[in-house]
């Protein structure tokens, strides 16, 4: 998956264990995508018997159904659809899917859009996706792929609300710092689709979605912004996220939410009370957990000792960084949390609070951070598992101590995270880690391996 030719720079730090715990690195964190790519994930978890489908618990006679359909949005939604279709053939009979990763899935529409900023061909294909889920009826069986990057690529303005204004709150929103519940909190109450949007126009057809999640809570109303889910919070709510973290929403945007705040603050399809939901179930198949077990699964093959900090580590990239340069330093010295050599894992989503104007993601400054302080014999890797980390086309970064090598180094690392352009930093020094699209997205993914 990555370019390993000098990924991470000189090994000399590592005490002599030479490429070891660099290959151990990256091997641990391909692990991780390939345990959440749906092609892994929908041959566990979907199969067909006959006239019988089965997706995860749920059981469903397809005979009772004249069409099978799949819709979906998110990074991972292509990739899903072309699983199904490669388990399920001709029993699909259509469907309309937003992804920026498109897959070919037999007769179901892919619709090419881009994250993490909205645009047109994103606007285009949610309303193609929302117009044939309305022509669904009774007799419908609706598959619907849900994943992270859903928020971005299901993309229906409400109300008055353009594409422009639409696309500058959702780069206002990403630069807050704001977690990624609050930003979808906002996102849900200015779209059509989100906050179950889509199963409002898919009812009264019967509706399983297949979730990728990537959130700490796994909460399907907070993935993708719930296009399936009951919408737990209010324009109200929304108005109070954009005052909180000091958003310059464009104007339209704040005219809408306030035009729906009041009495008639919790009307619409995302209402819990609303009888769209009737028909719907909704399954979590993959998330943080997935990508780590294989990783940690990958690390004990190697025999490597592997601990699981946490699946939900978040906040502001460069502190939570320190930490694990923390856990680090301690295990070399006194073998706790974990005894070298080991690895240590984590999950989660940290966010940046953008100040500067320069390139790089929350994993790119998650592993700068880190190298400033990493002892030697440590080799930390981190990554956004759909391989898109910020609005760059690096998934993050490998890093050892020698990344910050110097006095001067150290300056220059410094500089780029006051700045905010900490890619050119570690591209000079041979540390990004470029995989493409994944066809996933399980959230951030980062491996620590500890030599003695």
């Amino acid at each position: 998956m990555f370019d390993r030719d000098d990924v991470g720079g000189d090994d000399s730090d590592t005490e002599g264990h030479g490429e070891e715990p660099r290959r151990v690195a990256l091997d641990a964190l391909e692990a991780g995508v390939d345990a959440a790519h749906p092609r892994s994930v929908i041959a566990e978890d979907v199969t067909l018997d006959g006239e019988t489908l089965r997706v995860a618990d749920q059981t469903v006679d397809l005979s009772g159904y004249d069409e099978l359909l799949v819709f979906g949005g998110g990074n991972a939604a292509g990739r899903v659809a072309a699983a199904l279709h490669d388990r399920l053939g001709d029993r699909i009979d259509g469907g309309v899917v937003v992804t920026d990763d498109p897959a070919p899935a037999g007769p179901v529409e892919m619709v090419e859009g881009t994250h993490p900023l909205p645009s047109e061909s994103n606007v285009t294909g949610a309303r193609r996706l929302l117009d044939r889920a309305r022509e669904c009826d009774a007799d419908t069986l609706a598959l619907v792929a849900v994943s992270g990057g859903g928020s971005a690529l299901l993309t229906a303005p409400s109300g008055d609300i353009g594409l422009e204004a639409l696309t500058d709150l959702t780069d206002s929103l990403l630069r807050s710092g704001a977690p990624i519940e609050a930003i979808n909190t906002v996102r849900r109450a200015v779209s059509d689709v989100k906050g179950g949007g889509l199963a409002a126009a898919l009812a009264p057809a019967t509706a399983i979605g297949l979730v990728f999640s990537d959130v700490t809570s796994d909460d399907p109303a907070v993935v993708a912004s719930g296009p399936l889910s009951p919408n737990p919070t209010t324009a109200a709510d929304a108005l109070d996220v954009l005052g909180d973290y000091d958003v310059d929403a464009p104007s339209a945007v704040v005219e809408y939410l306030e035009s729906k705040t009041g009495a008639t603050d919790d009307s619409g399809p995302g209402n819990a009370a609303s009888a769209a939901f009737d028909r719907v179930s909704v399954h979590i198949l993959a998330d943080g957990f997935t990508a780590l077990s294989a990783a940690a699964a990958a690390c004990n093959d190697a025999g490597y000792e592997s601990l699981i900090l946490s699946r939900s580590v978040r906040g502001e990239a460069r502190e939570a960084a320190k930490t694990h340069v923390a856990l680090a330093e301690e295990a070399q010295i006194t073998g706790n949390p974990v005894d070298p050599p080991a690895v240590v894992l984590s999950g989660g989503e940290t966010t940046v609070t953008v100040r500067g104007d320069g390139t790089g993601g929350p994993n790119q400054e998650f592993a700068v951070s880190a190298a400033l302080d990493l002892p030697d014999g440590v080799v930390l890797g981190a990554i956004d598992t759909d391989g898109i980390d910020g609005a760059t086309d690096a998934a993050g970064a490998l890093v050892t101590g020698e990344t910050v090598a110097s006095s001067e180094d150290a300056r220059e690392a410094t500089a780029a995270l006051a700045d905010n352009d900490v890619y050119p930093y570690l591209d000079e020094r041979g540390a990004l880690l470029v995989s493409g699209v994944t066809g996933t997205n399980v959230n951030d993914l980062r491996v620590l391996v500890v030599t003695e």
